[in-house]
């Protein structure tokens, strides 16, 4: 149960650090090439785009991502507190 847990507790963050690291070097590149990030669509445009954050954009996997880690930080506790046979 403790590796299960701990594999819940770090996967999910990996993950989401993992889509965002990849997402920002697309808006990186776009902004040093002198354009404006739409955040919505995931493209370059010329013009100035409003910043859509990634709780409205991902709402599944942010706080999926986020219950699979709570979940796993109950698994650990549960795991280091039963006694092993």
């Amino acid at each position: 149960m403790l590796r299960l847990g701990l594999l819940l507790l770090i996967v999910p963050v990996i993950v989401l650090m993992g889509v965002y690291f990849w997402e920002l070097g697309d808006v990186r590149e776009c902004t040093l090439s002198g354009g404006y990030w739409d955040y919505h669509d995931g493209v370059c445009r010329d013009t100035p785009q409003p910043f859509v954050s990634w709780l409205e954009r991902y709402p599944l996997l942010v706080n999926g991502g986020m219950l699979l880690s709570v979940l796993g930080v109950v698994l650990c506790m549960v795991g280091l507190y039963v006694k092993k046979r």
